[in-house]
């Protein structure tokens, strides 16, 4: 293994994850973990090791309280994700169980942290229930996730603490996967190892069994000759039962690593913790793999979805094109029309100055050196036209080799890129009769594919509510409701067992702050939309907005004003969210693109921007609507209890176009 690497630690219970990867040289620069005792074991032996998680408050507590863009970037994630949900010794609920803090679907948390960093690997544990878990489902969906939507290669096996030196038999499912692996799949889990020591070993005495039981949580006491035995043992004709010291050294801790806690707090979280060897000699694995794809030449990315060759056919429209037509609010064109002087991005090392109908200057940012090209020679209306329906054509990733040819002859080879964060894609230097701008920001929206996002379902734009006056009883009966509109059924069903809705604010601080930066009652206002939405099946934002006025709903509630008063607010939203800021960041106020191109279905662009603010409100309050993204993928529409017993529901906004 070379050089060393950062990682973050989730779900981290005692630190089985955190003790294997400082030993193979890696640096913990965040972790969370929920359990107050668990926190204080943690703390207690990792302080010293890794200060800064303390001294800089990265040790977080509540999952569910992350923000994944606040995390410092890493190289690994690990995390052994509750598989309470999933084990044999549980109700088996899955991704379903919503009787303890959601803890069955806290693995998209884990998928919202990846999405948002890109970490170079991933590294996960859980039972090997997980794998068969629903008839295989719950695993697919896992899968699925990791290597469609997040384009991570995928390894899994389970094994056994006793296959890398522990005794103890311990299966659990391990899965790995690499963000830059391609299709040529190298990644391999080591090869068994003989054991350490034994059982004997252990008890330092003569024990009947040379590999132990499965440490567990629960369950303590059953009879030696019991098929629920787990801690107690024949060791020298005696029946010993197993205590924290005996299972320290079963988990592969080392007889210094102490428990300020009570000796059944410290069984409980051996029984939770990962086994510290299986954990590093998968790890070594992982990490000198990982380096592996560091060092080798990654070939440069050839396909692309339809947003990303949407935004590259942009670029070479404007410069092929070299006017910008403002849109009216039904993407008309209109007779106003920006000039354009030159095309660029953030991440871009070259700017495209345009010199003439057919002469493109193109400028290295970095040396200042420049040549000359000519335009009308590479971009032709028939070659756009080829392009726009290749790309209409286009399922998921694909290749377009009409635009590799384009790309050489400009000399770059990629325009999407820089950090998730960014409002504007591409960067005009512009002038019409009234103004003149140089980098203006403008963001892209485009109709080749499906209709596209203004603000994207995440963990993030969920809002919850606390549920009054419904038995807590009544969960899985109203969760187990699975119709084509379950959202609006249940919400119904709790409506009908005398359950009320009593909005409790957004799932995470910051999306309240950045709705209070719009408007002071915006939190309010967007959770009766929100119900408004699922209980009524409204989509069209200005149809809700008439909804709401008519019924009365947030009068109850709060002071607005009248209804011309709720659509200025909602305006004013849109086009924050379109030109200001995203769910998962604070936002200063300030707008970070100043206007959005709309690439049409049929090729042609017309753009909006501040000058005319007001068209652009008018379009964005006549075509955007709610819509319903995977209640399991981003965890809401279901009911769940917290510490308490207290029922909550959560509901997701997801605004398209």
């Amino acid at each position: 293994m070379s050089g060393k690497f950062t990682f973050i630690d989730l779900f981290a219970g005692i630190g089985g994850f955190h003790l294997a990867m400082h030993r193979l040289g890696g640096k913990c620069i965040f972790a969370s973990e929920i359990d107050a005792d668990a926190r204080k074991t943690y703390k207690h032996n990792y302080e010293q090791i890794s200060p800064e998680l303390f001294l800089n408050g990265l040790f977080n507590d509540d999952i569910r309280n992350v923000m994944p863009h606040d995390i410092p970037d890493f190289d690994l994630l690990c995390a052994g994700f509750p598989c309470q949900p999933f084990s044999q010794a549980g109700y088996k609920r899955g991704f379903n169980d919503n009787h303890n803090s959601e803890r069955g679907n806290l693995f998209f948390n884990i998928v919202d942290i990846i999405e948002a960093k890109k970490p170079k690997a991933i590294f996960l544990e859980n039972v090997r229930g997980l794998v068969s878990h629903d008839s295989g489902k719950t695993f697919k969906v896992i899968r699925e996730i990791l290597e469609n939507e997040l384009g991570y290669s995928f390894y899994f096996k389970i094994v056994k603490a006793s296959d890398y030196g522990l005794p103890q038999l311990r299966p659990r499912v391990f899965i790995v996967g690499f963000r830059d692996e391609g299709f040529m799949r190298g990644f391999n889990f080591p090869s068994p190892k003989s054991l350490k020591f034994t059982m004997s070993d252990v008890w330092k005495g003569k024990c009947t069994r040379d590999i132990g039981f499965t440490i567990r949580v629960g369950g303590r006491g059953s009879q030696i000759d019991d098929r629920r035995n787990w801690d107690a043992y024949m060791v020298d004709n005696q029946i010993r039962r197993l205590s924290y010291v005996e299972a320290r050294k079963m988990q592969g801790f080392p007889d210094d690593f102490h428990f300020p806690v009570s000796d059944t707090q410290a069984i409980k979280q051996l029984g939770n913790s990962v086994a510290v060897d299986t954990i590093e000699e998968i790890g070594r694995n992982v990490i000198d793999y990982m380096n592996i794809l560091n060092t080798k030449e990654i070939k440069m990315k050839t396909t692309h979805n339809k947003g990303e060759w949407s935004e590259l056919l942009l670029f070479v429209k404007l410069l092929c094109e070299q006017q910008l037509f403002l849109a009216d609010s039904d993407l008309n064109a209109k007779v106003d029309f920006f000039n354009i002087h030159k095309v660029t991005t953030h991440n871009l090392d070259l700017d495209f100055l345009i010199v003439d109908k057919s002469s493109i200057e193109v400028v290295d940012k970095n040396t200042g050196n420049k040549r000359l090209i000519d335009i009308s020679s590479i971009i032709t209306p028939q070659i756009l036209k080829k392009l726009i329906d290749d790309i209409k054509e286009g399922e998921k990733t694909f290749k377009i080799d009409g635009f590799t040819v384009i790309q050489n002859d400009l000399g770059f080879n990629i325009v999407k890129g820089g950090h998730s964060l960014q409002k504007s894609d591409i960067l005009l230097d512009i002038s019409n009769k009234t103004i003149t701008k140089a980098n203006e920001g403008f963001g892209v929206k485009s109709y080749l594919g499906a209709k596209p996002t203004l603000l994207n379902a995440s963990g993030n734009t969920n809002f919850i509510f606390q549920i009054e006056n419904l038995d807590n009883s009544r969960i899985d009966e109203i969760n187990a409701i699975n119709t084509a509109t379950k959202v609006k059924d249940r919400i119904v069903a709790i409506e009908n067992c005398g359950g009320k809705f009593k909005y409790i604010g957004a799932e995470k601080d910051t999306m309240t702050y950045n709705l209070k930066m719009v408007d002071s009652l915006m939190p309010e206002i967007i959770a009766y939309v929100l119900l408004a939405f699922y209980r009524n099946r409204i989509s069209s934002i200005s149809k809700i907005v008439d909804f709401v006025d008519e019924q009365a709903l947030l009068n109850q509630q709060i002071n607005y004003g009248d209804k011309a008063a709720l659509k200025n607010k909602i305006q004013k939203l849109l086009v924050d969210v379109l030109l200001g800021f995203f769910a998962g960041s604070k936002w200063n106020g300030v707008y970070e693109a100043n206007g959005s191109i709309v690439l049409k279905n049929n090729g042609d662009c017309v753009a909006f921007h501040i000058i005319d603010l007001e068209t652009l409100k008018n379009y964005l309050y006549k075509n955007i609507k709610l819509d319903t993204p995977s209640t399991t993928r981003h965890r809401y529409g279901s009911l769940y209890q917290e510490k308490g017993n207290k029922l909550y529901f959560k509901l997701n906004l997801q605004l398209r176009f």
